[in-house]
């Protein structure tokens, strides 16, 4: 496996300090895919994780986070910054979240909306949660949600690219339809990063699927192992509408 140095990439680190030592983390420009049913927990940890200096692995940064999935967990994101050493209410008031209920409010978001509220918070930090789960939704006519997710995600990839930022949407696969499968063909093809966490019982699996410099590997984090932060309530490792 070829280990890069931590010094020129690492920007936004996982925490986890055996698999920081192997993947540097997400770099300023990045579009991250996460799919996994651990996947909202750590973007919430992430939206605490950016808060951090640059020296402890952080962005000294706020969020946006765009929730398409109605999964915003406050209280995650308090207990997260508890577990940091952060205070909960300032942690919270440095994560500005917007609700989208419908694939065309979630579309009007990225597409509209995003810039100027990226300029106005200077955060340096994206989320968008549950991005397909809108746009499958049984009202939402096929070919239409096809243009509006391409659209959607190139709007994202640029973002990432453009303003210098990371960008991380969580995925989660329903089903294998001829619909999900074009959103994931095409969500994936403009990704950068594609990780897969997934939790069993005691044991959080982290995948790294694809990156463009690191091959692919899976590691393995267990409840008794020495860690700093609890995850889902096992250790494994270290609402402003706005919009």
């Amino acid at each position: 496996m070829s280990i890069l140095s931590a010094d020129k990439l690492r920007r936004l680190s996982l925490g986890f300090p055996t698999l920081d030592d192997v993947f540097p983390g997400f770099e300023l420009g990045d579009f991250i895919v996460l799919q996994g049913n651990a996947a909202s927990l750590m973007s919430f940890v992430l939206s605490v994780r950016a808060q951090l200096p640059r020296e402890n692995g952080g962005l000294n940064s706020s969020t946006v986070f765009v929730d398409g999935g109605n999964s915003f967990s406050p209280y995650e994101v308090a207990e997260t910054a508890r577990d940091y050493g952060l205070d909960c209410k300032a942690a919270l008031e440095r994560v500005y979240v917007s609700r989208a209920f419908t694939a065309y409010q979630l579309s009007s978001l990225v597409l509209e909306k995003l810039y100027s509220v990226l300029r106005k918070t200077r955060a340096r930090l994206l989320i968008v949660s549950d991005i397909t789960s809108l746009f499958l939704d049984r009202d939402m006519p096929k070919t239409e949600g096809r243009e509006l997710f391409m659209k959607v995600c190139s709007k994202l990839s640029a973002i990432a690219s453009e303003k210098q930022m990371i960008v991380v949407v969580s995925y989660f696969p329903e089903g294998r339809s001829r619909q999900s499968v074009f959103f994931e063909a095409v969500l994936f093809g403009k990704s950068d990063i594609l990780l897969k966490l997934k939790r069993r019982g005691q044991v959080l699996n982290v995948a790294l699927e694809a990156h463009p410099c690191i091959r692919p590997f899976s590691m393995d984090f267990t409840a008794d192992q020495p860690s700093t932060r609890v995850f889902g309530g096992v250790s494994f490792g270290e609402d402003r509408s706005v919009l």
